[in-house]
């Protein structure tokens, strides 16, 4: 029986990852919002609605490792051309499982849809929920994105970096989530790495988004 999007997931939450075979799974898009690739160890999940000979085919005529042939750019590129849909950067993908208790630091719930976290957050994902820091200086943004799962996303002003607050928001979202909290985090933004790393989140893999 084929496994869902949504299964591969819970199932990479809790470290039970895909074959290192490498191998590619090509899964139907959870929903029509989502779609894009997830390189794990030695293995990738094509997510997508496209149609999967076609999408063998792709890969099969990308250049390079055949481990990478799934976040080749020719691939991606084949790939978001086809289905109309854009992609920002490679992302890192992290994951770290709900803690219990309060968070470690006060917060204040806000919905300004002007903040570009929030605004982005609102494009991406359901359920979007925003909480403030340290007088405004510091955002927290959890919601549900790719097939369901609940992200994290934490913006830190600059006259606030330094400080762990980054680190502190990113443990909050452990304690606000009623389950395994995700983030996509840009490789180059070591600042945000170690952020979420210093709140226990750990890498599952790489993720390239396709959005509409």
């Amino acid at each position: 029986m084929e496994r869902t999007l949504r299964e591969i997931l819970d199932d990479a939450a809790r470290g039970a990852f895909p074959p290192a075979d490498g191998g590619t799974t090509i899964v139907p898009q959870d929903a029509e919002r989502d779609a894009g690739v997830i390189g794990f160890t030695a293995h990738s999940v094509v997510f997508t609605d496209e149609d999967p000979a076609w999408v063998r085919a792709q890969l099969a005529a990308a250049d390079g490792d055949p481990l990478s042939a799934a976040l080749h750019p020719r691939f991606l590129t084949a790939l978001l051309d086809r289905a109309g849909r854009r992609t920002g950067t490679i992302d890192l993908l992290a994951v770290a499982q709900p803690l219990p208790g309060p968070p470690p630091l006060p917060l204040a719930v806000t919905d300004d849809p002007a903040h570009p976290r929030v605004a982005r957050a609102l494009d991406h994902r359901d359920g979007v929920r925003v909480w403030t820091a340290d007088g405004g200086r510091g955002v927290l943004v959890l919601g549900r994105g790719v097939a369901g799962r609940w992200e994290a996303a934490v913006e830190v002003e600059p006259g606030a970096r330094g400080r762990g607050l980054g680190a502190a928001l990113a443990t909050a979202a452990r304690h606000l989530a009623p389950g395994p909290v995700w983030a996509q985090l840009a490789p180059g933004n070591a600042r945000s790495v170690r952020a979420f790393q210093s709140a226990g989140f750990r890498p599952a893999g790489a993720e390239s988004l396709h959005v509409r």
